[in-house]
């Protein structure tokens, strides 16, 4: 409990000291102006909130890329074993949903494995402020999106 209520207040006081983060194009709050603005165009999204020097882009944009390939990659195996699930008329066999379960952990795998591949290489390209702004957009897409996709699936019977 007093774990729950530390990290709440952690979280209060970083939205409370983060004035200039509220300078946005986009209200990042607002979940649906950022499913609207991601769906538009992620990376001039992206763009649009870091405002990148050319010495800065230069360093991010290649680890920003090779997360994103790593995400569509492992978002195509989802849709795989979510469609598999989703399009079945009969009830799933035990070995099945086992399967099904294995699949969605190591997506979870691969795409944490690839954020903290992200995670230091942003580090390092821009300055901390930058690189905590964008860590935290890209973790609220990916929330968003997580969303998203969850709340299409079915649970098993």
């Amino acid at each position: 409990m007093k774990k729950n209520v530390a990290a709440l207040l952690l979280v209060a006081v970083m939205l409370a000291a983060s004035p200039g983060w509220a300078q946005d194009k986009t209200d990042v709050t607002d979940m649906a102006a950022l499913r609207t603005a991601v769906r538009a165009d992620k990376k001039a999204y992206v763009t649009s909130i870091l405002n990148l020097t050319p010495d800065e882009a230069k360093k991010f944009w290649p680890a920003y890329d090779a997360y994103q390939r790593i995400l569509d990659r492992t978002n195509r195996q989802l849709i795989v074993a979510v469609e598999g699930l989703v399009n079945r008329d009969k009830p799933i066999s035990d070995l099945y949903a086992k399967q099904l379960a294995n699949e969605l952990i190591a997506a979870d795998e691969t795409e944490i494995k690839a954020r903290r591949t992200l995670h230091n290489k942003v580090i390092r390209a821009l300055p901390d402020k930058k690189a905590a702004r964008y860590l935290q957009l890209e973790s609220k897409i990916r929330a968003m999106q997580d969303y998203d996709v969850a709340s299409g699936i079915p649970l098993i019977k």
